[in-house]
């Protein structure tokens, strides 16, 4: 290990690494999905890509909890808190449970409402199979939610090998649903949604079974579960502001979707073709979203600010490399990619346009966009990241994209770039939060688990 250093560059690798991986998988896995129900038809395409921007609403809220336990974690971690460690990962599973299981119960029996209130008048076909879609996936909120919080603490424990493992049994039993359900038994968007819940029970059973094991180094305790308010407050206080945050984003992008259902399905299919591809080009940057959670998180529970700028501007540089390298190779090669969706000819060049506005913005926007909050996150400093996205997520993503998309008649196109205004304002917000040093009083408040 480096002299003083909290983690080597073999731990980062071990920590990085399967991470990357682990968001190719995911991502790959979307976008066969997308492939797959295509084969259905465009209503089928549609009905499932405005169902997911609902679902990733619901689902980030919950991520954000599981960030907040991760940041906990992590900080108990490097104070050498063991047994305060133990405790806040039982807190967040059985909250973040609880919690889900809620949600779940008010969606399904909502769906129609939920659809209708935020997609507006959609085509008929276009709306049974968003119902069909949206309750099946309640169903498996709770397990999803169980899960992430399970890989949220192996990965702050820097075992990010294991999620990996799981997340590849949980996708190939998905992919493989997916095939049987959509070619063999031609279930429509039903066979792309039952495979999905049965791969979250199986991973979320997985890894809270793995999780008991007293050889990690955080692990979930045998004694008969209680909620300790002083634990539960502590990763609340990270987990509220985020999940709000998260929260407002992904609402921001849904009524942004609802903008472009005004457009037609042709724009609502080509959004969400597009929308699979431009995930390749964050693969990266998510996963280095994911350690930055887990190493500054540790370095403050240690209460070293040195380190916290050492690693963020590591992690930092290691993200945009890559980000350049993968997004350039999608660039390159996205004529021949959108052949394998076989879609209408306007819709592909359509989809041409809309991933070369982000892909090719994304090199330079999105790093400072989407990682370096999450270092300010993990030195507590969540009140400041909610507010700067939740303004900028309504003022431009929200407020330009009626201007430029509906207004001024530039359709997706001009949503999009309504999207790159919200990246600029971030970037700049962030990077002037970071110079000015306030997260450095954060890191070592009292609401802080070092």
């Amino acid at each position: 290990m480096e002299t003083g250093k909290l983690f080597s560059k073999k731990d980062l690798r071990k920590l990085i690494i399967p991470l990357i991986f682990e968001q190719t998988l995911a991502i790959t896995v979307g976008m066969a999905d997308t492939m797959m129900i295509a084969s259905a038809g465009e209503a089928a395409v549609s009905g499932v890509s405005l169902v997911d921007m609902f679902n990733n609403l619901i689902i980030s809220v919950l991520s954000a909890l599981a960030t907040g336990g991760a940041v906990v974690t992590s900080q108990f971690i490097g104070a050498g808190k063991r047994q305060e460690a133990c405790r806040s990962a039982r807190q967040l599973i059985y909250t973040v449970g609880l919690i889900t299981v809620a949600v779940s119960a008010f969606v399904i029996l909502l769906n129609h409402q939920i659809i209708s209130l935020f997609f507006g008048r959609i085509e008929q076909d276009v709306f049974k199979n968003a119902v069909i879609y949206l309750i099946i996936s309640a169903f498996s909120f709770p397990f999803l939610a169980v899960y992430n919080s399970c890989a949220a603490l192996f990965r702050s424990m820097g075992n990010s090998r294991i999620t990996l493992k799981v997340s590849m049994l949980m996708n190939i039993i998905n992919v493989a649903g997916n095939a049987i359900g959509v070619f063999a038994l031609h279930q429509g968007v039903a066979g792309v949604a039952v495979p999905s819940l049965i791969s979250r029970v199986v991973a979320a059973v997985v890894l809270f079974s793995l999780l008991k094991n007293p050889n990690n180094m955080v692990y979930l305790t045998r004694e008969r579960f209680r909620f300790e308010w002083d634990v539960i407050k502590k990763i609340l206080y990270i987990g509220i502001p985020s999940g709000i945050e998260n929260g407002i984003f992904q609402l921001g992008r849904v009524i942004v979707v609802s903008i472009i259902a005004g457009f037609g399905t042709m724009q609502i299919a080509a959004n969400g073709v597009a929308n699979s591809l431009d995930s390749m080009g964050c693969i990266v940057g998510q996963a280095m979203s994911l350690a930055m959670i887990s190493v500054v998180g540790r370095c403050v529970g240690a209460g070293d600010l040195q380190q916290v700028k050492y690693y963020t501007k590591k992690l930092l540089f290691i993200t945009y490399l890559y980000t350049a390298i993968v997004n350039s190779l999608i660039l390159l090669g996205l004529p021949q990619i959108l052949q394998l969706y076989g879609l209408e000819r306007e819709t592909t060049e359509l989809t041409y346009i809309l991933v070369m506005i982000h892909n090719g913005m994304a090199i330079f926007l999105w790093p400072l966009s989407f990682v370096l909050p999450n270092m300010l996150r993990a030195c507590n400093d969540v009140r400041y990241t909610m507010a700067v996205s939740v303004f900028s997520m309504f003022v431009f993503r929200i407020g330009f994209s009626y201007i430029i998309g509906v207004n001024m008649g530039y359709g997706a196109v001009g949503v999009w770039m309504a999207m790159l205004l919200d990246w600029t304002f971030r970037v700049i917000l962030f990077v002037i939060r970071y110079l000015m040093g306030k997260w450095k009083k954060m890191a070592v408040s009292p609401h802080g688990a070092g």
